[in-house]
């Protein structure tokens, strides 16, 4: 009985993170390039209170016994499919269609991945810099920000699907946007946009950013690696958070009935507990 109350408890644990989880895709419900999250579990050590033994004319028990002592949370994993794309108004705005990830610097100059495409515009001593609503900078195929230079209008500012950033000087003609590269020459500059062999490997970062660690694999650059297929990048287009809240409701159910049902196993171990000690009486 008390191995009972342990095995419940760790039930009752179990899904009060399984509920933490739910609501923190419900909070995050309208945060762009959200990706929603799912509790896993799996169960604990067993105590074996019998082997293999013989009955009463010495055959062979094909089964043992074993009693499970409860459960506990194996991982929280990212759900990495595709949200709706919603226009912006922002002429900076940009969504991925399909794996990709975009590349920001942080502060202490690490490279971290994100699908919020919510970008703007910063101002810097040759123009202004593409960066997201946090500030860090946006950055190219190369690793290098995007500079936008001085007297480029933020309207005549286009992005190709391929993730090319191009500009129109007469209001028709688009011309791509070029940089010049730390060994001096000149390039195209397109959105630096990454895939991962395991997303889900990916370690969470504040502000709706991840880092890549040896679970996810190194990132591969769409532009320079051969045989990946390629993501979109949809100008004036943001991508909604892709937790379904139907789905999530009926989550939140199945997890407060187990929840409750684990409570119940408390109070019967509890009311056994007390009849056992009634007994001298």
């Amino acid at each position: 009985m008390v191995r009972s109350l342990w095995t419940a408890a760790s039930g009752m644990i179990a899904q009060q993170e399984n509920v933490d989880t739910i609501a923190n895709n419900f909070a995050n419900l309208n945060t762009t390039g959200y990706k929603s999250e799912k509790a896993e579990f799996k169960s604990l050590l067993y105590q074996t209170i019998q082997t293999r033994s013989t009955n009463n004319v010495g055959e062979e028990k094909p089964v043992g016994a074993q009693v499970g002592l409860g459960s506990r949370t194996a991982a929280i994993t990212s759900q990495f499919t595709q949200g709706n794309l919603t226009p912006s108004e922002s002429p900076f705005a940009v969504a991925i269609e399909g794996d990709g990830f975009f590349k920001v610097r942080v502060e202490g100059g690490e490279i971290q991945y994100t699908r919020d495409g919510n970008f703007a515009a910063s101002p810097v001593g040759n123009g202004t810099m593409l960066c997201t609503a946090e500030g860090h900078p946006v950055l190219d195929q190369y690793d290098n920000p995007i500079i936008i230079p001085t007297g480029i209008m933020a309207t005549t500012i286009g992005i190709a699907k391929d993730g090319t950033i191009t500009v129109s000087t007469d209001g028709e003609t688009q011309i791509n946007l070029t940089q010049t590269g730390a060994d001096g020459n000149v390039y195209n500059v397109q959105l630096g946009v990454v895939q991962f062999n395991n997303p889900a490997g990916l370690e969470k970062a504040s502000g709706n950013r991840y880092r890549q660690t040896v679970a996810s694999g190194a990132a591969m650059e769409e532009s320079q690696t051969a045989g990946l297929i390629r993501s979109a990048t949809h100008h004036k287009r943001i991508e909604a958070s892709n937790v379904q809240v139907a789905d999530e409701m009926v989550n939140l159910i199945v997890a407060q009935r187990a929840y409750q049902m684990n409570s119940k196993v408390i109070q019967a171990s509890d009311e056994m507990l007390e009849q056992a000690n009634n007994l001298r009486r």
